[in-house]
């Protein structure tokens, strides 16, 4: 990912942050067949590895994790994001050499990824995930509320991952290269949008 100075982002709080909220991943492997992408849920666990460590799953019968990847894997995550328009500018009204651009964040995690099938970490994984995207709800379905049979029948159907994150490309582009004036006025048209992705970029324009 092209990523600028101005536009780079460090904060790895941040940064897990961004990847948590952002729910859906997609799974990019290289293989001898060319690039093959999933997309899917991943969570993070933050104590494994300098960087953290993602886990999820993947269907058996997806043809992605018999491919053996050439190098590392690349998990793409997507925060907020928005149109801005050029009619914020301060330069539209002055002389019009105003465009448009899209503000957003996005956080690339590259590492070697495992595949595995033991019913062990599979169990393990899938109550993981199910655990974390259960909680908000007032009554959280649980794994073990399945029958166990009916369980370890389901398991056989996917294939855990695991990839400890060796290295991170993220950015937060939200207009730190305009003025103050200019970022300003993003910060207001966003806020005042009927959309709420358009409203969550606004918090994130620099004062």
């Amino acid at each position: 990912m092209y990523v600028p100075p101005a536009f780079r982002e460090s904060d790895l709080p941040f940064i897990h942050e961004t990847m948590r909220a952002a729910r859906l991943a997609n799974l990019v492997t290289a293989t001898a067949g060319g690039l093959v992408s999933t997309p899917l849920p991943l969570f993070l666990d933050d104590r494994e590895g300098e960087m953290g460590t993602l886990h999820g799953h993947v269907a058996k019968a997806n043809p992605q994790w018999k491919a053996a990847p050439a190098g590392e894997a690349l998990a793409i995550f997507m925060g907020p994001d928005a149109y801005v328009t050029p009619s914020w500018y301060e330069g539209k009204g002055r002389d019009g050499k105003v465009v448009p651009t899209w503000n957003y964040v996005a956080v690339h995690a590259y590492g070697p990824v495992e595949f595995y099938d033991d019913p062990d970490r599979l169990l393990d994984v899938v109550t993981r995930l199910t655990d974390l995207h259960e909680a908000p709800r007032p009554r959280p379905w649980a794994v073990g509320d399945a029958p166990p049979d009916f369980v370890r029948a389901q398991l056989r159907g996917i294939v855990g991952l695991r990839l400890p994150i060796a290295r991170i490309d993220a950015k937060r582009k939200m207009s730190q290269n305009r003025t103050a004036e200019d970022r300003a006025t993003v910060k207001k048209g966003l806020s005042r949008s009927a959309d709420a992705r358009d409203r969550e970029a606004a918090g994130l324009v620099p004062e």
